[in-house]
């Protein structure tokens, strides 16, 4: 057994993929209009869609969950968040941690908690 995908439901399917291309270049590898999969096997799904599904409400971004990623280029990735047409909510701001790694949390448009560590120093 492998794991395949990490789903996470979205209330706008569109703003999301924009969200995860432009600020983690994750680009669409599957369109199936309410379920899209991205690179790197995250999956978005609209939440009537998801309700529908699991025959009950959907509750998200209530901080059980983490989305972890690694950046070469931490600079670069703090002027995106900058320059971003939507206002980025934080989690904690930047930190560094005991490794001497910058780290940044976020959150995305629904919620879901995203950090960000700056790969291996």
């Amino acid at each position: 057994m492998r794991l395949k995908n990490i789903l996470i439901v979205v209330e706008d399917i569109e703003r999301s993929k924009k969200f995860y291309h432009d600020l983690f270049g994750l680009h669409v590898m599957t369109d199936l209009g309410g379920n899209v999969i991205l690179a790197e096997g995250l999956v978005l799904q609209e939440r009537t869609i998801w309700e529908e599904l699991i025959g009950k409400k959907a509750v998200s971004g209530d901080g059980n969950a983490e989305l972890y990623f690694e950046e070469n280029d931490f600079d670069g990735f703090l002027e995106k968040l900058q320059d971003y047409p939507e206002k980025i909510k934080y989690l904690n701001p930047l930190i560094v941690d005991d490794k001497g790694q910058r780290v940044v949390r976020i959150y995305d448009p629904d919620g879901h908690v995203i950090e960000v560590k700056e790969k291996g120093v």
